[in-house]
């Protein structure tokens, strides 16, 4: 665990309409507080700024900033339940000092303390900074808070519990009677990007399909990027999964976009679904043609990528072959990817059997296996979907274990002939029965 780093020297801020001044001895004690804490005497430094809030009158700045810092020197310590000593009674203070700089200061540290591995500790930051906002009028802390628990119920894959915290946050967005509330469609949308990961993460379609509808739906809102990439990521796995390839493309390209703009490590996995939306459309473009893409084909976790679809889309089935097995790769290492690997493999394997097969009237299915390094199943298998995709002049023998090309003019005429003797055993039949008939 890293040193407790956050932002926290915000310039004071005095109400004007008060005339309040600092206090110089608080002042002074903070600022020797700060002096110990940087000569690393951290419990001096605790020790002084508990002498600060001893000094402290009525609450105000420096009771908050010495809070802070306390918190700060208790993490370091590794002392946590003083830790949350410390913030439940720095949340005291959010009436005192001013929304904003209560919020930086509040999210600054529920950003920080996401880090610990003591995950009811960290639950307790959240039910005790939620308790004190319900009694607050700062309903925008309360929405980005509540917001941050969603994530890490998202993160811990507890849907149950996220599923009430999303519910919360879905009606402090919408009306009774459904409809968006004026200025809050931003705020929604990142309900709707929370709700997408979690339809994402359990494969459900259908659920995913309604709330990506309702999200593209919202146009009175200037989203974040981050939250748009989210949202149109979620959507492209989901297009990818149902077999839309096309869309899904469109969809990843798009949080790749949005992904790059707000400068998130994401946009590098976007990339590579992209790569493998344009291998599943079975497109002959390199989606690193494009301006936005083309300054990151040399990214080292791109580089396998860009090596797998030229292996692909030249049907090079050892290179591609190659590429996955490679240890020193991540391909696989995204489950995403890994997912979809089977298609893929599919696609350059039919290709090759392809070009195996044209100039054959017949080949032993033995023989396309070994050249394939695949059993004779899997063969007899990738064979019969060529076979119903476009080439239905192929036989399959497999009692014979052969495949046979199909001389379409010689069955064409063998149809012919066929049709003649029906007619002519219809036309005897006919006979026949007059005959029977004319008897009796």
């Amino acid at each position: 665990m890293g040193d407790y780093e956050m932002d926290d020297d915000y310039e004071l801020e005095y109400s004007d309409d008060t005339g309040s001044e600092p206090d110089v001895d608080l002042e002074n004690q903070y600022y020797i507080g700060k002096n110990l804490k940087a000569e690393n005497n951290l419990r001096g430094a605790l020790e002084a700024f508990q002498t600060l809030l001893e000094l402290e009158e009525n609450k105000g700045d420096f009771g908050f900033k010495a809070l802070k810092q306390m918190i700060k020197l208790s993490f370091a310590l590794k002392e946590y339940e003083n830790m949350i000593t410390y913030y439940n009674r720095l949340l005291g203070y959010v009436k005192v000092v001013t929304k904003n700089y209560s919020e930086k200061s509040i999210l600054s540290i529920l950003d920080h303390v996401s880090n610990m591995t003591d995950q009811s500790l960290l639950h307790r930051f959240y039910d005790v900074t939620l308790e004190t906002l319900r009694e607050s009028t700062n309903d925008r802390l309360w929405f980005k808070t509540t917001t941050k628990l969603a994530k890490l119920y998202l993160d811990e894959k507890d849907y149950a519990k996220l599923d009430a915290v999303l519910k919360d946050l879905k009606a402090s967005c919408l009306t009774p009677t459904g409809e968006t509330v004026e200025n809050k469609g931003t705020q929604l949308l990142e309900v709707y990007a929370i709700e997408v990961q979690k339809f994402t993460l359990q494969n459900n379609n259908k659920a995913l399909q309604i709330v990506y509808n309702q999200a593209l739906k919202i146009k009175a809102a200037i989203p974040h990027p981050l939250i748009t990439g989210t949202i149109r990521e979620c959507g492209g796995k989901m297009h990818l999964r149902n077999g839309d390839y096309e869309q899904a493309h469109t969809d990843f390209f798009d949080a790749f976009k949005n992904y790059d703009e707000a400068g998130s490590a994401r946009r590098i996995a976007c990339l590579k679904y992209l790569v493998l939306a344009n291998m599943l459309m079975k497109s002959d473009i390199n989606p690193f043609d494009s301006q936005e893409t083309k300054a990151f084909r040399d990214e080292p976790a791109i580089v396998a990528m860009t090596r797998l679809i030229s292996a692909y889309q030249s049907h090079n089935l050892k290179q591609f072959r190659d590429i996955i097995d490679d240890p020193n790769n991540t391909v696989l290492s995204d489950p995403f990817i890994a997912e979809h690997l089977a298609e893929l493999m599919d696609n350059v394997r039919s290709e090759v059997l392809r070009q195996i097969i044209s100039p054959y009237t017949s080949v032993s299915l033995q023989y396309l296996a070994e050249e394939l390094c695949i059993s004779v199943a899997e063969v007899t298998r990738l064979l019969t979907q060529v076979i119903l995709d476009n080439d239905a002049q192929y036989r399959i023998d497999q009692p014979g274990g052969m495949l046979y090309r199909i001389d379409m003019k010689q069955t064409g005429q063998q149809r012919e002939c066929v049709k003649s003797l029906e007619s002519v055993i219809k036309q005897l039949s006919q006979m026949r029965q007059g005959l029977v008939s004319a008897c009796y």
